[in-house]
């Protein structure tokens, strides 16, 4: 069984990317539903704000490896059904955790678009839309704060999501074909 995780700034289609490996028979394990779980916790209204106020508070409390280190558990009673895709690696902290705990049994896949494409696409989605503002701070913290930028660069492959919604997924089988 394998891990492969799925990696990029926000709006360069992750997501959609995961969705594909999903529909290949991964079991998908989603990093931010732990995010979501904390908001709702506490009462929170779901804003970008208190998404990074959760993610940050995580951090402080479990380190900088915070999201693969809570999802561990989850990820291994899924590789005892299937293999196992990560939507939405963060950390170059939780990447070397994974890669130490996994192996050659982990990939990493970075799904890259411009800043103007994925500005764009998160000023439009339905949930959680960003403002122009909101998208450029979320990357700051991203890169500066949060370290993504080592996942990225060490990726295991790169799919460039420039176009249009059916190339990103042809190229997600391309990906998905080679690790088999």
């Amino acid at each position: 069984m394998r891990v492969v995780s799925i990696v990029g700034m926000a709006g360069a289609g992750k997501s959609e990317v995961a969705g594909v490996f999903e529909e290949n028979g991964f079991t998908r394990i989603r990093f931010g539903d732990i995010t979501d779980a904390e908001i709702e916790k506490k009462g929170l209204e779901l804003t970008e704000e208190n998404e990074r106020y959760i993610r940050e508070l995580l951090r402080q409390e479990h380190g900088m490896a915070a999201y693969a280190r809570l999802n561990l558990p989850r990820i291994g009673l899924a590789l005892g059904r299937s293999d196992v895709v990560i939507d939405g690696l963060y950390s170059w902290e939780e990447y070397d955790l994974l890669k130490r705990h996994y192996g050659e049994g982990f990939r990493v896949v970075a799904v890259w678009a411009s800043p103007g494409a994925r500005y764009l696409r998160l000023s439009t989605r339905r949930e959680r839309p960003l403002t122009l503002e909101e998208a450029a701070g979320r990357d700051r913290a991203e890169i500066e704060e949060v370290n993504k930028g080592g996942p990225i660069a060490m990726a295991d492959f790169t799919i460039i999501n420039e176009s249009s919604l059916e190339n990103l997924r042809e190229e997600t089988e391309r990906v998905i074909s080679r690790l088999r």
